[in-house]
């Protein structure tokens, strides 16, 4: 058989032979590496920390960063495209995402360095919304708590109630954070009723707090480094620090002269969470990493670039006693849309007899 013939009746098969040839050439440990797909928050997965992982583990993380609550659900909901294997997302949406069936109970025993964390984050049982029926759902990772920041100058002894925010003689020298569902959640705390579910009858005395507050306060912000500007160059006094302890790094790195304090009343805090997606393939290898996420090197640099607490050791901005009060893990809401529409009437000067 001449070498034409052989060309014109094989000919289709050396691509199919060159290829299998190549394979062949790659080294096992290339051919079966598996791929961890991590779907979270700017500064919770950076690049060196992460090559830390893929080393140990010989394997490749391919990290998807979202900046809303609204774009987390849309990537994980997403079955149109390879699967997540592990996200990270408050208490709020993990509730939600457990409800929907898109998340995979632990083994807590696959997790072990779950046992270093601070005692209130090893009560599973007492964060709501990260278990289910007795299954855990997920893993504490970070948080802030939204405490009072205040200016040692001007106030000597640390506040202990949110009240002062609505103290008279403060009056021009307070900041309050721009949002309805916040809002209203630290007026009913004001007021001595349940933050996150506000009675029919209540949100009238509650909108009315809040006209108050309104007028009590210098000017509301919705950024930290905002916030910083507006204590600096106005002489105020206290604050509502809605990022807590990422807003008190930012002052005390600007040299500012402030305090910080969970009144007796509690702070909202946002609590995010490692958890395993019910699409992943990869179940045993997120559980290594949301174990490796609760090493403790990796929680000091949480605390160390992005001022975020960790689960492992207490902040500094918490220590020496200015915890006076609970720390209230967000929960969903009554009517976010209500909260949304009164907080715009309150801000735009309506007055308190109209509520």
């Amino acid at each position: 058989m001449s070498l034409n013939t052989i060309r014109m009746r094989y000919g289709w098969l050396l691509p199919v032979l060159a290829a299998v040839g190549w394979t062949l050439l790659v080294s096992p440990a290339q051919a079966v590496q598996a791929t961890l797909r991590v779907l979270t928050w700017s500064g919770y997965a950076d690049p060196d920390l992460v090559a830390v992982f893929e080393k140990r583990h010989g394997v490749r993380v391919e990290v998807t960063t979202v900046g809303s609550d609204d774009v987390l659900r849309a990537k994980l909901a997403d079955t149109r495209a390879p699967a997540f294997d592990v996200v990270a997302a408050n208490t709020v949406e993990i509730a939600r995402f457990v409800e929907l069936q898109q998340l995979a109970p632990l083994t807590m025993a696959d997790i072990p360095n779950a046992a270093r964390q601070l005692p209130r984050f090893r009560k599973l049982d007492a964060i709501a919304g990260i278990t289910r029926q007795g299954q855990v759902y997920a893993v504490p990772y970070t948080y802030s708590e939204m405490g009072l920041i205040y200016d040692r100058q001007q106030l000597r002894e640390p506040p202990d109630s949110l009240a002062v925010l609505w103290e008279p003689r403060w009056q021009g020298r307070v900041l309050a954070f721009d949002g309805g569902s916040h809002a209203f959640s630290l007026a009913a705390l004001h007021l001595g009723l349940p933050p996150f579910h506000i009675d029919p009858a209540q949100w009238g005395a509650v909108a009315r707090d809040l006209v108050a507050l309104r007028r009590n306060v210098l000017s509301l912000y919705t950024l930290p480094e905002e916030s910083l500007d507006l204590f600096r160059r106005h002489g105020v006094a206290v604050m509502h620090a809605n990022y807590g302890q990422q807003q008190l790094k930012l002052f005390q790195d600007a040299g500012l002269d402030v305090g910080y304090v969970v009144p007796r009343e509690g702070a909202l805090a946002w609590l995010d969470c490692w958890a395993i997606s019910s699409r992943s393939r990869q179940q045993p290898l997120a559980a290594q990493w949301i174990n490796y996420m609760l090493e403790p090197q990796v929680g000091r640099e949480l605390t160390r670039r992005q001022g975020l607490a960790n689960t492992l050791e207490e902040p500094q901005g918490l220590a020496g006693g200015v915890v006076k009060g609970p720390i209230l893990w967000l929960q969903p809401l009554e009517d976010t849309e209500r909260r949304e529409r009164l907080w715009q009437r309150i801000v735009s000067g309506d007055r308190p007899e109209r509520f």
